[in-house]
């Protein structure tokens, strides 16, 4: 007996390293956490039926912290050579999507507290389309992509109609659905033809070495024009952004904040990894293409944006004009900078786009509006809900000397070099546009009179807000000077942060 426990314990000290080793370099690590995170939640939630939902808030931070840190590490101790998977480009941007997630979590505890919705199934639909999004930007075959982005369009296409009984909600989650499935039809259609003339491969590499262009060349130009489409409803490039400004204006706050920086980190990393994997033939052709649709976005986004009396419509027409911007950097990229401009630029505006959402969400639960011009004379009422956007509203414009000026100056020089010639100076113009409708609502805030009175702002519920649960003004007022600070400050570093993204491939 006692030569049988020593074997096994012998056995167990053999394995358990080995065991753990394994698992440290398992490149889905970061995904695993955050989904037993998930299945924690859901048992918590079970268990107390519902009351402890600051323990679920607290955990869903945690997982989201554990996740990143988890990332971090194998990133920096794990050379590639160890790894089994993956490279820089990945990594960032699965790193994105965690800032995402956590940021996101951690200013919408407010609104669901107020808003009377499950604080269980919420976050749970968070931490899944973040895990969605994380495998879609390293996904390398052409199963994963797909399955990995209906995991996260589904889960968004819930959380946007989740205010149950709102009906604005519950139009935008069916407009989401429906658009949804149109552009994933498309994207299958582009898919198909590439299987059969490949030998039945779904790897990127291995699909590209099983087909021959010169034999399947009209097959391989409808496939990537099929695929194009389809990822440009994801996108949201016109003429398949029609889903966008309805989706903002009908879902909630933060719901909008958080797949409005997820769509910008997730779909464009999958769009570069499938484009520049798949169709190297094909490069001159989507290229033209795809410039194209971003010199559409950023005009009409623009001057569509400069009409709206909506914040959260305006907010939309800009996430498009954003879009085209973060394409230069996808169309620019070069041997000596890689992505760089593109990866630098996309983190700036996830500070900054999260900013803007944090401060119009409790403007929003306080008045149930969010309507432009009752912003008029908020500074009276509300010093610190309008000390975040003087300091990021000029940033999003591209005003020196925020981070957003940096980020836009690097993406066009870079965008320049590469021969985006037609695209460069449309984003310059257009980028001139965009401080006019963000400087107009700053200058309502200082200047103008609120046609609703004196009645300070706390006194106005949104109809969908319990009257018994005070609005806590910490988490949100604390998100809104960080995000601030950050979305500021960050373009002091961006030649370090230019640095770690650049010579960043897949």
């Amino acid at each position: 007996m006692n030569i049988t426990l020593i074997s096994t314990t012998n056995d167990i000290n053999f394995f358990l390293p080995k065991l753990i080793a394994t698992l440290a370099k398992l490149s889905l690590l970061p995904e695993i956490i955050s989904i037993l995170g998930l299945v924690a939640i859901v048992v918590i939630d079970l268990l107390s039926k519902g009351k402890n939902v600051i323990l679920l808030y607290n955990i869903s931070l945690a997982v989201t912290l554990v996740s990143a840190a988890t990332l971090l590490w194998q990133w920096v101790f794990f050379p590639p050579s160890e790894r089994f998977c993956n490279n820089d480009f990945d990594n960032i941007f699965r790193f994105f999507l965690l800032i995402c997630s956590f940021l996101s979590v951690f200013s919408s505890a407010d609104y669901i507290l107020c808003s009377k919705v499950s604080m269980s199934e919420f976050l749970l639909l968070k931490l899944a389309a973040g895990s969605g999004g994380m495998v879609l930007s390293c996904a390398n075959d052409l199963v994963t992509i797909y399955v990995s982005l209906e995991f996260l369009a589904l889960s968004s296409c819930f959380l946007s109609g989740y205010t149950k009984r709102d009906m604005r909600s519950n139009e935008a989650s069916t407009k989401f659905l429906l658009m949804s499935g149109a552009s994933s039809s498309f994207l299958l259609y582009g898919f198909s033809p590439l299987y059969a003339p490949s030998g039945g491969r779904l790897q990127f590499d291995e699909t590209v070495d099983g087909i021959l262009f010169n034999q399947y060349g009209s097959i391989i130009y409808i496939s990537a024009a099929f695929i194009t489409v389809g990822t440009s409803f994801k996108l949201s490039l016109p003429p398949f952004h029609q889903w966008t400004p309805d989706i903002y204006e009908g879902s909630p706050t933060p719901v909008v904040a958080f797949f409005s920086v997820t769509s910008k980190v997730a779909a464009p990393a999958s769009f570069t990894r499938l484009f520049g994997l798949i169709f190297p033939d094909l490069s001159n052709e989507w290229h033209i293409a795809v410039e194209l649709l971003a010199t559409f976005s950023m005009i009409l986004g623009n001057l569509i944006a400069v009409t709206q009396r909506s914040v959260k419509r305006m907010l939309a027409y800009p996430s498009i004009s954003q879009i085209g911007y973060i394409m230069i950097g996808v169309l620019s990229a070069d041997s000596g900078n890689g992505y760089g401009s593109m990866i630098t630029y996309t983190f700036i505006y996830i500070l900054m786009n999260l900013g803007t959402f944090a401060r119009i969400t409790p403007f929003g639960l306080r008045t149930g509006t969010d309507n432009i011009r009752d912003y008029a004379g908020l500074y009276m009422k509300d010093p610190v809900l309008t000390f975040s956007p003087v300091l990021r509203s000029p940033s999003l414009g591209g005003m020196p000397p925020p981070s957003g000026f940096f980020g836009k100056l690097h993406l066009f020089w870079h965008g320049w070099k590469a021969g985006s010639y037609p695209s460069v100076p449309v984003a310059l113009v257009t980028s001139v546009i965009s401080i006019y409708y963000y400087l107009k609502i700053i200058k309502s805030m200082f200047t103008g009179k609120s046609g609703r009175g004196d009645t300070p702002i706390t006194s106005r519920q949104n109809p969908l807000v319990s009257p018994s649960i005070s609005i806590s003004k910490n988490s949100l007022e604390i998100a809104m000077i960080i995000r601030a600070l950050a979305s500021t400050l960050s373009g002091i570093f961006i030649d370090p942060i230019l640095e770690i993204t650049r010579n960043t491939f897949f």
